[in-house]
């Protein structure tokens, strides 16, 4: 009888832990094989997460084409899903004949959240709070003074007072410079260590001391602009500008329209061993912070009708600290990169957003989407359907002719191909 209750799993060792999940599944060795793989981690995936019996591998490909404020990159990306980098090569090739990307950013300032509850005068609080200020900021300094040698630390204080179901809450907002890191760790430790004497000036309770994801001090932009000539005519800029206004307007497309974007985002963010939730998370809380859930770009023409593109986002990545300091791949990405900050590294992670967006609209509104992702999704159907070496290009080109990308259709077409090679 199979169980999922397993004492002491996570004591034993990864082929140990392996062999156990193989018999609980019946795993040939093939499979087990192909699970333990753990590639250019080796054994340091055992001391990355709990209870690892092997990897995930993505495909790592590469976007090229990009000049961001007129340097040159190849940008690392991480992702399943076909067309994505040649995508964004293609929309950095078109953007490159009016200079390029221009990108900035704001400071990397992270806030950490104290939740104070049971406070008898919440208007009062905030005052005493704002007026103690230089104390708790010293509070919170002291727990890590490399990062104030390096000139990051808490640099400020926000107070909140908030209405819930269950009463006012005060929350205090500790803003963190956290130089070239993502900052959870600094940034949650500070929060801890201000918790008492928060509790002491307000009279209240102390609840939650966390890092919010929604980092709105950290934000990067990146502009491009997308001659006519260039993108098809002023035909495709304004189908381009049209969708980017359906986006606005409607919630159902504007979640595509974003998840767009964030196919190139994430997968630079996950190349580079980065936070790809947190980044994701505050992505879309920034989307809705009007009350409305919006595009994170925005489309428009210039007085010669070209397309011009803007984005704006929160992008807490960092080059030290977590996977990015010890995932051998994630560390000779960033070398690929050859960023030198945090900043650069939002910088360009924006600008491949960007891209993407472009080359997303560009497809829907002039060819459709299917066209070009056709092929590339056809190849993966033809391997899943059986197919090996050149057979796999011969299933692709029968399927993409008679535009059924389909399991089935593949099977059906990887048989006759069989049968004649015999016959």
């Amino acid at each position: 009888m199979r169980a999922s209750k397993l004492s002491g799993f996570y004591k034993r060792d990864s082929k140990e832990r392996l062999r156990i999940v193989g018999d609980f599944a019946g795993l040939t060795e093939e499979e087990i094989a192909v699970l333990g793989n753990t590639g250019s981690m080796g054994e340091l995936a055992d001391r990355m997460i709990e209870n690892v019996v092997g990897a995930m591998p993505l495909p790592l490909g590469i976007a090229v084409n990009f000049m961001i404020n007129g340097n040159e990159y190849l940008i690392p990306m991480a992702i399943e899903e076909p067309s994505v980098v040649a995508a964004a090569s293609n929309a950095a090739k078109m953007a490159r004949a009016k200079g390029g990307f221009q990108t900035k950013s704001t400071e990397p300032i992270m806030i950490g959240q104290i939740q104070v509850t049971n406070v008898p005068d919440p208007a009062s609080a905030k005052f005493t709070i704002l007026a103690d200020k230089p104390s708790i900021l010293e509070i919170a300094n002291e727990k890590d003074p490399v990062l104030v040698k390096l000139g990051g630390g808490a640099k400020d204080i926000e107070v909140r007072v908030i209405d819930t179901m269950v009463g006012p809450m005060v929350i205090v907002h500790l803003l963190v410079n956290v130089k070239d890191a993502m900052g959870a760790n600094a940034v949650n430790t500070m929060a801890e260590a201000v918790a008492p004497i928060i509790e002491q000036i307000t009279g209240g309770k102390v609840n939650l001391r966390i890092i919010s994801n929604l980092a709105t001090y950290r934000l990067a932009f990146a502009r491009a602009v997308f001659g006519k000539e260039v993108i098809g005519g002023e035909e495709a800029v304004d189908g381009i500008i049209s969708a980017y206004h359906f986006a606005r307007s409607d919630p159902y497309r504007c979640a595509t329209h974003n998840k767009g974007i964030m196919n190139g985002i994430d997968a630079v963010v996950i190349a580079t061993g980065n936070d790809f939730r947190a980044v994701e998370a505050g992505a879309h809380a920034y989307a809705s912070i009007t009350g409305q859930y919006l595009p994170l770009t925005h489309w428009e023409k210039n007085k010669d009708h070209d397309l011009v593109g803007t984005i704006e986002l929160p992008l807490a990545v960092g080059l030290v600290g977590g996977a990015t300091t010890v995932h051998p791949t994630a560390k000779t990405n960033i070398k690929i990169l050859g960023v030198k900050t945090a900043n650069e590294l939002a910088e360009v992670i924006a600008a491949v957003g960007l891209a993407q967006n472009f080359a997303a609209l560009r497809a829907l509104a002039t060819e459709g989407i299917q066209r070009g992702h056709m092929s590339l999704h056809a190849r993966n159907v033809a391997i899943a359907a059986g197919a090996e070496g050149e057979l796999i290009d011969r299933v692709v080109e029968i399927l993409v002719k008679e535009k059924k990308v389909r399991i089935d259709r593949a099977k059906e077409v990887l048989n006759n191909l069989s049968l004649e090679k015999k016959a």
